[in-house]
């Protein structure tokens, strides 16, 4: 009898883990930008969106990551739920 493969991620976890990359890379890119140097002072790098907005986004893309390796699929689930047979 041929067994059906059984893969550790299913299409779901991997189109959750892309949400959760694009999430943090969304974040670095808000971080980014210029800084300040001997000659001028750039007050942006002390702007909200630097400092509060962008590292919640990154911090959200990596929860959501870390969600979607642990995340079991739903074959995954069935099969462990059926009973042993003889």
């Amino acid at each position: 009898m041929k067994q059906k493969r059984v893969f550790a991620f299913d299409r779901m976890n991997f189109i959750l883990l892309g949400i959760g990359m694009a999430a943090v890379i969304l974040g670095l890119i808000l971080m980014s930008g210029s800084g300040s140097n001997f000659e001028t002072f750039n007050a942006d790098i002390f702007s909200a969106r630097r400092i509060k907005v962008a590292p919640v986004v990154c911090f959200a893309g990596y929860l959501f990551i870390i969600y979607a390796i642990l995340r079991k699929p739903k074959a995954v689930q069935e099969d462990n739920e059926k009973p042993l047979e003889k």
